[in-house]
Order: structure tokens, then sequence, then C-alpha cells
């Protein structure tokens, strides 16, 4: 194991990982979420797409855990059910068609969900509609599939989800439980494949540390007062990190 830790260490970019890592975690500290849109762009400058997808996940499991016992009080178990069971099978499909893809094409993806995403956060646009049982299925389908080809596992829950009808804090306690579940879909599925190693394992510890750190600086930080002022600052971030992830600045267009 610490052959593997120095492998981690010497993992490329890895100066650049910390500093996005550390940065989605302020801004996920005071907005409740952005860190994959952060991250994920920076990161497939350096690594490989499944790569990517391994450690966002399993530093989302090792971050998630100070998160999961006010959720679970405080979230509604059967509609996270419903999310997870649908993201389930989709997680799979997401994974065999990342399998499909060559990186570059990986990589325009991400920028075109992460880009779309932004727009539509900046815009304000929400899905406006009952959430139905049905839609939570869909939902949960939809953000794993994305999940399993990106490792963008938040902009459908975002955009679609947090616009339904029960209560800010219900919501809040559901999404970060679904995310926490589907990085363990993810993960597991991974696993399965026989695609994780101890090294990325000790690439997650390794950017927990800044990750968790920053996540609960935002966290004190954060006056609601300022919450306007935050979120543009959050945007701006997320904007800077999907245009240095652009695959132009790396494959000569």
């Amino acid at each position: 194991m610490p052959e593997a830790f120095q492998t981690a260490l010497a993992t490329p970019g890895l100066f650049w990982l910390m500093l996005a890592i550390g940065a989605a975690g302020i801004v996920r500290g005071f907005t409740g979420f952005g860190t994959a849109l952060i991250f994920v762009p920076v990161a497939n400058i350096f690594l490989e797409a499944k790569v990517v997808i391994a450690v966002i996940t399993l530093t989302g499991i090792v971050s998630s855990a100070a998160l999961l016992p006010r959720a679970l009080r405080q979230g509604d178990r059967a509609d996270v059910g419903l999310l997870v069971l649908a993201a389930m099978v989709s997680v799979p499909v997401g994974l065999w068609v990342l399998e499909q893809l060559d990186t570059l094409t990986v990589r325009w993806i991400v920028t075109g969900v992460a880009a779309g995403a932004l727009i539509a956060l900046v815009s304000g646009w929400r899905y406006s509609r009952v959430i139905s049982r049905p839609s939570l299925i869909g939902i949960g389908a939809l953000a794993g599939l994305i999940g399993g080809l990106t490792g963008l596992t938040g902009p459908v829950v975002i955009l679609f989800y947090l616009a339904g009808q029960a209560t800010a804090q219900v919501v809040r306690a559901n999404t970060i439980l679904f995310l926490a579940a589907l990085d363990v879909v993810i993960v597991g599925n991974l696993l399965w494949l026989n695609s994780i190693t101890w090294e990325l394992v000790f690439v997650a510890l390794v950017l927990a540390v800044p990750y968790f750190t920053t996540t609960m600086i935002g966290q004190a930080l954060f006056d609601p007062g300022r919450e306007r002022i935050y979120r543009v600052a959050a945007y701006g971030v997320i904007g800077l990190a999907v245009i240095s992830g652009l695959p132009i600045w790396t494959q000569g267009g």
C-alpha cells in the first residue's frame, strides 16, 4: 500500500486536481452543489475519463459521510429509493457507452453537459412541473446514465428535482442521499469491471483532504443575506472550469 500511495502522489496534474477540488469544496460549502461541474472538466485534462469518474465518486463517498446523518433524518426515503433503483439500471449503460467512445468525444460530452447545466442555472431555468413517481424514475435513470458516462451526477437532479413541490429541507436531504447512493452505485459497477485500484483509492483520499476542508470553510463562511453574491461567484468558478476543460486547449481543435 505505501507503493500505491507513492503512485497516487505521482498522479499527473495532482496539484491542479487538488486546486480544482478545493475550489469545488468552497463552492459546495456555500451553495450545496457544483463539485463535479468544477472538478470533472479540469480532471479530464490530465486523466482518462473512467479514472476521473472513479476518483470523483470515491471522493464523494468519503466526503458525504459527514452529511448523511442529518439527510437520513430529513429525507424522503421512498422518493430516494425510486431515484436510486432507476439509476442502478442506467449506470451500467452509461459506463458501457463510455467504453465505446474515444477520449476526445467524452471530453466534448462533459463540456456540453457542464456548459448546458451552467447556462440553465444562470438563466434561472428549472423544471416546473409536478415531480410524479414516473418523473422520479426518469430523473434517476437520466442521472445514472449521465453519471456513468461522465461523472457529472448532479446536474440532472439540480435542474429537475430541486424544482419539485417538497420543502427545501426535504429536497436538499433527498439530493444528498441520492448523490451519495449514486456514487456507491457507480463505484460498485467500476469494482465489477475491475476498474478500481488501490492507487485510485489513495488519489481519492488525497483529494478528500482539501475537499472536506474547503467544504467546511465554505459552509462556515456562508451568510444567507449574501446568497446571491455566492451564487454569482460559484457560477464564475464553474464557468472557468468548463472553459479550462475544453478539449481545444490540449487537442489542436
